[in-house]
């Protein structure tokens, strides 16, 4: 074992011999060769940590990677360190041991050309300063020179007494702001409450850039949008806050405390505030419209307007808007000495262009309200109500409706604002006016229905009677059928009878002409009988021929003379009976009915 290490340990002599003899040093590479000289014929300069001219103590240039000879170790000592690392997402923060003196009026020791703090050489002979510095290395491999610069990472943070998220990128968040207070440059200017507007630092990225710039120290007018930003926490800090939203149905207008100087653009016609270009310290006469904004809520206010309408209530009712939570019920006297309240809505609108005009003149919609519409409204009521009594108010409620439109409209037209209308909602007048009018209403309804009732029960008859018409209806259809078949009847019957006259005209006519041409042949008859037996000859054949026909007994009534004297002859017995049987048919009925003999 022993003859083993014989070897190696000749091996490492003649190794360390070489390198006492040569200096040479081996720097890797992911190392930094810090060197420290141990003796110097020339001294550090007072004060000064780190040597530029080879005096004794650390040197300011480095080692980098590589063989080196001339570096006899009882000369110098060379200390290897890793390269400095930053990982993504990170920064680190940057402490100078060696350098000028910062100023009073600073803290932090400004930035110089040193190639990202790699060059000690150049910080120092380049002004840098000693202490804690505004640049800060972002991710990256660096070879620092520890005997100078002391990096700060997110792995040595707590061992500095800071937390580790100081360390990272910072970041802001979506629909968010960073309001941002920086720890260094000079006073901010009387007068001020924050700096103004810089360009040129890319973000507060570049500190050096805004103090050579001007910047002041405190709060800051600019914002910081979302996104990720190397920030020197030593030197910046950060406020995130939401952005300002404008809702649909508003305008904001903006009234900035910082900016540049105040310059007046509303005109001459306008003598009750001022407004100013964006960018200016006033009330903007330009408004946010709806939508988010990145809008610094330390330096600046929003003040929301509705552009759409706003109904204000005079009662118990408030609005979800809530300017009217102040707002009660206006108490009113009458012309005749009553106390009444009235419960008033009003409605207003104020225009987009018009409102930075509102708010620069009165402050605020909620002033407005208090300041404007509510001395306005109810003044005009209590006015008007004194040149009525309360019945005349209440009957008149529309025209007394029209008459506060217009002088509610023309006074808040002079503060920018439209009125669109105003409204009388319930009128409370006294319970005795009350129940007066409850009264009188009461009659008046019922006298309506009594009309109505009498409307309704002569509609009713009207029904009756027109239902006993429908009723009727058929028997007078009958009826009048009725009549038209007698008169048909009694027509027809006219008719018959006529006809009945004229057959009996024309058969007493035939009858006649019968008569007539019998009695022709007859005498015809007779006279030839008579010429051809004589007269009387002829005249008793035909009484015989009677007698014969009529079946006339003759015997018992006739008496006969045995002596021939005192009575006649045969042939005048026969005519007395001939002529008492013409005698009967005299004096028989019309009818023709032969009477009896008795």
């Amino acid at each position: 074992m022993v003859e083993l290490l014989i070897p190696i340990v000749i091996v490492v002599l003649v190794v360390a011999g070489v390198i006492a003899l040569t200096g040479l040093v081996i720097i890797s590479e992911r190392q930094v060769g810090v060197v420290i000289k141990r003796f110097s014929s020339k001294p550090l300069p007072a004060g000064r940590l780190v040597a530029l001219n080879g005096e004794a103590g650390y040197q300011a240039d480095t080692l980098a990677p590589g063989w080196y000879l001339g570096y006899f170790p009882w000369v110098y000592s060379i200390k290897k360190v890793p390269v400095t690392v930053i990982p993504q997402g990170e920064i680190g923060l940057v402490v100078a041991a060696d350098g000028a003196a910062i100023p009073a009026e600073r803290i932090l020791g400004k930035t110089v050309d040193c190639d990202k703090f790699q060059n000690a050489r150049k910080f120092l002979m380049n002004g840098g300063e000693k202490g804690r510095q505004l640049g800060i290395l972002t991710a990256g491999a660096y070879r620092i020179n520890t005997a100078l610069f002391t990096i700060i990472t997110k792995q040595s943070a707590q061992q500095q007494g800071m937390s580790p998220s100081d360390l990272e990128v910072y970041q802001i968040e979506p629909d968010m702001v960073g309001i941002v207070t920086t720890q260094d440059g000079a006073p901010i200017d009387e007068g001020e409450i924050a700096g103004l507007y810089l360009p040129g630092h890319d973000n507060f990225q570049n500190a050096q850039a805004f103090l050579e710039a001007g910047g002041r120290r405190g709060l800051q007018e600019q914002v910081l949008l979302s996104g990720a930003w190397n920030l020197n926490p030593w030197f910046v800090g950060v406020e995130q806050v939401p952005m300002t939203e404008i809702p649909i149905g508003y305008v904001g207008v903006v009234i900035s405390y910082v900016g540049k100087a105040h310059i007046d653009v509303s005109g001459v016609e306008f003598k009750h505030g001022d407004l100013v270009n964006v960018g200016h310290k006033g009330v903007w006469v330009t408004p946010l419209y709806p939508g988010k904004h990145p809008i610094n809520t330390r330096v600046m206010a929003v003040e929301l307007v509705p552009t759409t309408n706003i109904v204000l209530n005079w009662s118990n009712r408030t609005e979800s808007h809530n300017y009217d939570q102040s707002l009660q019920s206006i108490t009113v006297n009458s012309k005749d000495g009553f106390t009444f309240e009235l419960d008033v809505s009003q409605i207003i609108h104020v225009g987009a262009l018009e409102a930075p005009k509102v708010i620069s003149r009165i402050g605020s919609v909620q002033n407005m309200v208090d300041h404007v519409l509510q001395p306005i409204v109810s003044n005009y009521f209590r006015n008007a109500a004194q040149a009525y009594t309360v019945l005349d108010f209440l009957n008149a409620r529309s025209e007394r409706q029209k008459e506060a439109t217009g002088h509610v409209g023309g006074a808040i037209r002079a503060y920018d604002v439209e009125a669109i209308d105003t409204l009388i909602g319930k009128i409370i007048p006294p319970p005795a006016l009350m129940q007066t009018l409850t009264d009188r209403k009461i009659a008046e309804e019922q006298n309506k229905t009594y009309q109505v009732q009498q409307e309704a029960q002569s509609q009713r008859q009207q029904l009756v009677r027109a239902t006993a018409l429908a009723d009727i209806q058929q028997e007078m259809v009958q009826s009048e059928q009725g009549v038209s078949i007698a008169d048909l009847q009694a027509q027809s019957r006219i008719k018959e009878a006529q006809g009945e006259a004229e057959s009996i005209r024309l058969r007493a006519q035939g009858e006649a002409e019968a008569v007539r041409a019998i009695g022709d042949a007859k005498a015809s008859a007779y006279r030839a009988g008579a010429e051809a037996i004589g007269p009387e000859g002829y005249t008793a054949v035909q009484l015989m021929q009677i007698v014969g026909d009529q079946k006339v007994r003759i015997i018992p009534e006739i008496a006969v003379n045995g002596s021939g004297q005192g009575g006649g002859s045969l042939v005048e017995a026969l005519l007395g009976v001939m002529l008492r049987g013409e005698m009967q048919k005299v004096s028989a009925p019309s009818n023709g009915a032969v009477a009896d003999k008795s």
